[in-house]
């Protein structure tokens, strides 16, 4: 696009055909974003405008057309043409948790595997076709919720964990078969697992255990990726920006089976190399000589090779080690000589014979560059100031040349090779200053070369490790290489093997298999873990099929030994014995053990040991649902079941065979959530005193229901599942009280404040019968009515209202106390005006005291000398009856509030003429009383007050 400038953001090669490439960003005068794709490595633009920010694209493996795209929002796309036209895939999709399909291994190659939130917040390994990827036509992969950003696919295997309570899970996928738990040592107890490789059939991985802080422990597979052994302890780790964890271990590419990884011990690391995939690890040889050829002083085994094995935040520089599938034994990295690696020494180092022998090149970290199959080594310096030389090689790294790649001096972004081993054209990119467009510089080296290689322009070099043993990995091999003083192109019908040559098998060739761990002060014997019975028969053993119990060695993976020693040669045949069923769990999809009435059940049946195929399995689901199992715990078919009605229900499985048996219980409850709870409580309380606390919660049918009481400033609450507790305040004011009400599915809370004095007294109150007629027995109600006695009583009386609290008591028949409080804050003073108010009561017009001995009694002191019996007969017309309830109702005409007193002389009370019958049947006899008029307007203004 001549005469545009592109403000890009981001941009991506081709990892199959590094002449297509895309940049995300926008014109200059241009808000959108905008893809630019070129198919030309850069030379010309089309540009392509999107809807959508793209955060990553990922190029199809092998399909260089097809494209995903994921958005910060969770959102993917898709194209199949190099991002002109895009499909929107799903949302809710978690980033760099997306897998394009990996030939050879899954179906079809437009399948996209993918982690994803559902609706209810969890997580989810799904997959679909690019074609047709909506919710309907997802598939999901892994039977339940997965950890957040646990997915990884990779060559044969799928890996995801899941976390219950403190214990995570990991399981694997071989072959897109069906997920198994992966088994590590019995406690090693993973706090995070990394994986390392997947190749070659094998799973190399780094697991960081419950007692490391900055390192992890190295172990390896079986094929299906199911059993891990201990390979090397302690690899220094590094926790990044994000979250990202970096393990300094690096497969070196070229020569299968060799690996670097740093070591930390007492806080010194070291870098130790293998060359049989962990079997052997030793330290790296010092070189002889220096860069300029001077003797060096550091002699092993006190002073070694040490490299930084750091990964470059940059994609397009080399990091610290450099190393090429098509320059094998060639390795080039940072580091330094002494006793341990130091962080701020970054001198250059190179070997050719993949470790045996080290040079040192540089005194500063570069960026480095392979062309030509390793030919041609391209050095530029890692510095954040302008450059404008490179170094390079032609005779790996014994002598270089300095080139002036450009005039004037750029800061280096990056170094791109053209397409294939072979090249030796190169890319510079950078900027001329912070603010400046890219600077692209292209350098071609074929014109440094007269001609093509010949056989005769070549040599051979042959694998040995650090000991000189030739046998590595069961084989004998050599490569080929380009003499010194060759200069020409190796170009690309170039090979680096030359002979392979079978080992015969000896006791290298074997490592420790699951269960059994090295002891390097018995000869390297393999000795059985404590916890690990090795004559104990898998747990897929099934009857009338063998096993081989394990001599504790197996050949290492990829190892191409024939004949010779065999440690697994005197490994036993057995006939799988009739096992006894041990270890049967059932579960519940999802782990949920509180589901709502009418959800769809799914059961799950586990058992750890024992022969399945032979065993019956009966089920009873709680509810009378009763059924017969054969082969259950690997049966497709689930157990799904629906409880239409809220209760608990014990779920029981047995499974029996010739051998045995062993049974499974859990317990489910269904019940719809919660809607209400209402905490009763006395308003008022004495210090030091019993306190009886209710909490009313609806529905009232819900079961197994937890209290948590948090009283006052208490954050440790106290449970019951009963709902009732009684407690005591031990302080004086204003005590807050909550209840929070929980059945598993939901929660509810309510609060109330109570009051604590050290001195009041207390007045029993009894109503008329007629009243419970219309009592409904819920708070309002009683709320209401308390509000209608204490306005009656202080108006009646003249005692100040906020000295009375009247508190109606839930249930029949309707009762209430009356509490009167004082006003003053000294002690004495209180006692006083406590005393003066009942005297005012008993003095009232509309009170009588009648018998001394009767039931009247101080709260905070005690049954009290003297006491008092109210009773309030509140009359009901028969023909016009009122209901005190929750709404505020006026009522018409007159109605009479009865407040009646017993008297030892019972003196005959005459009732009103204008009384109804039901009237004058409550009030005749014997009686002394007073009568307490009231209109409904004064009654409904104390119902609102």
């Amino acid at each position: 696009m001549p005469g545009t400038t592109i403000v890009v953001t981001s941009f991506y090669i081709c990892p199959t055909n590094k002449k297509k490439v895309v940049l995300v960003g926008s014109s200059i005068n241009e808000r959108d974003q905008m893809l630019f794709i070129s198919t030309d490595e850069g030379s010309s633009f089309q540009r392509q405008p999107i809807a959508f920010t793209p955060d990553t694209l990922v190029f199809h493996p092998k399909e260089e057309d097809k494209l995903l795209a994921y958005c910060k929002e969770g959102r993917l796309f898709a194209s199949t043409d190099l991002g002109r036209k895009w499909t929107l895939l799903q949302e809710r999709v978690t980033k760099d948790r997306v897998f394009w399909s990996v030939s050879g291994v899954d179906v079809d190659p437009d399948l996209v595997h993918m982690e994803m939130q559902d609706s209810s917040g969890g997580y989810l390994y799904v997959t679909c076709l690019i074609q047709n990827c909506s919710d309907k036509m997802v598939t999901a992969q892994f039977l339940g919720k997965i950890d957040y950003n646990s997915l990884l696919v990779q060559d044969d295997y799928i890996f995801v964990k899941v976390t219950t309570g403190n214990r995570t899970k990991h399981y694997v996928s071989y072959r897109r078969n069906e997920f198994v738990q992966m088994r590590f040592p019995k406690y090693a107890l993973p706090k995070d697992v990394q994986i390392v490789s997947t190749d070659e059939n094998q799973v190399f991985l780094a697991l960081q255990e419950w007692y490391q802080s900055d390192t992890y422990n190295l172990y390896q597979s079986d094929p299906q990726g199911v059993y891990y052994s201990i390979v090397l302890e302690n690899v220094r780790s590094t926790k990044q920006p994000e979250e990202n964890v970096l393990i300094d271990i690096l497969e070196v590419r070229g020569i299968k089976g060799v690996f670097l990884a740093n070591q930390k011990i007492d806080g010194k690391v070291m870098t130790l190399i293998t060359y049989n995939k962990g079997r052997d690890w030793e330290p790296l040889a010092p070189p002889t000589t220096d860069m300029n050829g001077k003797p060096i002083s550091c002699k092993a085994p006190d002073c070694h090779l040490h490299l930084h094995l750091r990964w470059a935040d940059n994609p397009y520089v080399s990091g610290t080690v450099h190393t090429k599938d098509s320059a094998p034994g060639l390795i080039m990295g940072a580091g330094n000589l002494g006793s341990k690696l130091v962080e701020y020494k970054e001198e250059m180092y190179i070997t050719s014979d993949c470790g045996k022998t080290w040079r040192q090149v540089f005194e500063e970290e570069h960026h480095i560059l392979y062309l030509d199959h390793g030919g041609v080594i391209v050095a530029i310096k890692d510095t954040s100031i302008p450059l404008k030389i490179l170094k390079f090689s032609i005779d790996e790294g014994r002598t270089w040349t300095v080139h002036n790649f450009t005039s004037t001096s750029v800061f280096v972004d990056g170094l791109l090779s053209e397409p294939g081993d072979e090249t030796l054209v190169m890319t510079v990119f950078g900027h001329i200053s912070y603010r400046s467009d890219w600077e692209l510089v292209k350098v071609d080296f074929r014109q440094s070369f007269p001609h093509q290689c010949t056989e005769s322009d070549y040599d051979s070099w042959q694998l040995t490790d650090l000991q000189g043993e030739k046998c590595i990995m069961g084989q004998e091999r050599s490569f080929r290489k380009r003499k010194d003083t060759a200069f020409c192109i190796k170009g690309k019908s170039y090979t680096s093997a030359l002979t392979v040559k079978p080992c015969q098998c000896t006791e290298k060739d074997f490592t420790c298999d699951y269960g059994f761990e090295r002891s390097h002060t018995e000869g390297d014997r393999c000795f059985a873990d404590f916890w690990h019975d090795p004559d104990s028969p898998p747990e897929d053993c099934h009857l009338r099929q063998t096993y081989e119990s394990t001599t504790g060695y197996r050949k290492v993976i990829s190892n191409a030994c024939e004949g010779g020693l065999n440690k697994q040669q005197s490994a036993k045949q057995h006939s799988c014995p009739l096992l006894p069923p041990r270890g049967l769990r059932v579960g519940i999809k999802g782990q949920m053990l509180a589901v709502a009435p009418g959800d769809d059940i799914t059961f799950i049946v586990h058992q750890e040991q024992g022969d399945t195929s032979s065993t019956k399995y009966q089920v009873d689901l709680g509810d009378g649902v009763r059924a017969i199992y054969q082969n259950l715990t690997v049966t497709d078919e689930p157990i799904q079941h629906r409880y239409e009605n809220p209760g608990v229900y014990k779920v029981t499985v047995k499974a029996e065979n010739m051998a045995g048996h062993d049974e499974a219980t859990m317990y489910i409850q269904v019940t719809a959530p919660l809607q209400e709870v209402h905490l009763e409580v006395v308003p008022i309380a004495g210090r030091n005193n019993e306190v009886n606390l209710t909490a009313i919660v609806l529905p009232t049918e819900a079961n197994l229901t937890v209290l948590y009481w948090w009283i006052g400033d208490n954050l440790q609450p106290t449970l019951t599942l009963e709902n009732s507790l009684l407690t005591r305040f031990p302080e004086t004011g204003e005590i807050s009280v909550t209840v929070q009400a929980s059945n598993g599915r939901s929660m509810v809370q309510d609060t109330s404040t109570v009051q604590v004095y050290d001195n009041f007294q207390v007045i029993p109150l009894s109503f008329s019968r007629n009243l419970d007629h219309f009592n409904p027995n819920i708070p309002e109600w009683r709320e209401d009515i308390g509000h209608v006695v204490t306005n009656i009583l202080a108006k009646v009386t003249g005692v100040p209202q906020e000295s009375l609290v009247t508190v109606v008591k839930p249930g029949l028949p309707t009762a209430a106390d009356l509490y009167v409080l004082p006003l003053d804050s000294k002690p004495a003073k209180k006692s006083m005006f406590v005393d003066k108010i009942v005297q005012t009561i008993n003095h009232s017009s509309s009170v009588y005291l009648c018998d001394s001995s009767s039931g009247y009694h101080g709260a905070a002191d005690g049954p009290g000398v003297w006491a008092l019996a109210v009773i309030f007969l509140i009359s009901i017309i028969a023909t016009g009856s009122f209901i005190l309830f929750k709404f505020k109702r006026k009522l018409p005409g007159n109605r009479n509030v009865y407040a009646q007193m017993h008297n030892e002389k019972e003196q005959e009370m005459t009732s009103p003429v204008n009384h109804s019958e039901d009237t004058q049947h409550i009030i005749q006899g014997n009686h002394s009383g007073v009568v307490l008029s009231i209109n409904s307007r004064d009654l409904h203004s104390y119902l609102t007050s």
